[in-house]
């Protein structure tokens, strides 16, 4: 039998316990609602941001090894076919790699191997539909005809220039230190690229009497005269100041200091080309 005082302190020592693990069930309880607080915000977040970002299209045809980096930052994900993508998603496509690209609206876009696609803004309205994207690298085909009283705008940024395409076909090629753009229909303005312009008119500014440092940054010798020129000035003689169009069959290549060459295009070679032939192909099928 036990005593009195021995059975109270037992009593005691189960209501202690007791409390301890009531306790420590409400703590345990207390963070598992904290951090299921804490994940429901932070997929709020994510799909606020999702939201947030306009749709650009889909990757209607990814042949090869096609990547996609959402919003330009994080893991590149395999692009399946109708992969969605919106603003701010960078496209690339490895060796021997394609993709097709459906816009918003209708309109397509294609790019090559070892291209890289960088998508920055979609506006798309009822009869206005506006895209920006830039090639840091490789080839891109842009189709894209307006319906009938519509107005779209697919612009394309090349590490040189910028073309705007004002009919329905135009290949455009991006290189660090050159860019070419092609016109199969329609038309194209084409101008050099905003940090080419920039750099340029930073250049003028030192060339300039009285420059930043208030001084003049040469002086004049004697006057030399220089006889006339035999021939023409070549290629490349020119520099890119405004816009310019271009006509179907027409090519310019646009260098990084400005200077452009423009000139038709053989069609009949360029038809040759690989690229140029499944896009084509692709075209026909519409």
């Amino acid at each position: 039998m036990i005593k009195k005082g021995r059975s109270t302190a037992l009593f005691y020592y189960i209501s202690f316990s007791e409390q301890i693990i009531y306790r420590k069930y409400r703590m345990i309880k207390h963070s598992t609602l904290i951090l299921s607080f804490i994940t429901a915000l932070l997929v709020v977040v994510v799909f606020a941001n999702q939201a947030g970002a306009k749709k650009f299209g889909r990757i209607s045809l990814p042949l090869g090894k096609v990547e996609v980096q959402s919003g330009g930052a994080g893991d590149w994900k395999k692009a399946k076919p109708n992969f969605p993508v919106s603003e701010g998603d960078i496209i690339r496509t490895l060796a021997k790699s394609r993709a097709e690209i459906t816009l918003i609206g209708g309109g397509k876009v294609r790019i090559g191997e070892n291209s890289e696609l960088v998508l920055n803004k979609a506006s798309v309205k009822p009869m206005e539909k506006n895209f920006n994207a830039s090639l840091n690298k490789g080839n891109i085909w842009v189709s894209a005809k307006a319906a009938f009283g519509e107005k779209k705008n697919v612009s394309v940024r090349t590490p040189t220039a910028v073309a705007a395409i004002r009919g329905t076909k135009y290949r455009a090629k991006a290189g660090d230190g050159e860019s070419e753009v092609l016109v199969y229909n329609g038309k194209v303005d084409v101008n050099a690229a905003k940090n080419v312009i920039e750099e340029r008119q930073e250049k003028r500014k030192s060339f300039a009497p009285g420059g930043p440092t208030g001084q003049p940054k040469f002086t004049l010798g004697p006057v030399t005269e220089i006889k006339a020129p035999t021939q023409v000035s070549g290629p490349y003689e020119v520099t890119l100041e405004e816009w310019i169009t271009l006509a179907e069959g027409m090519q310019i290549n646009v260098r990084k200091d400005g200077k452009y060459h423009m000139f038709e295009f053989d069609q009949g070679k360029d038809g040759d080309l690989d690229f140029v032939k499944w896009n084509k192909e692709q075209d026909a099928k519409e």
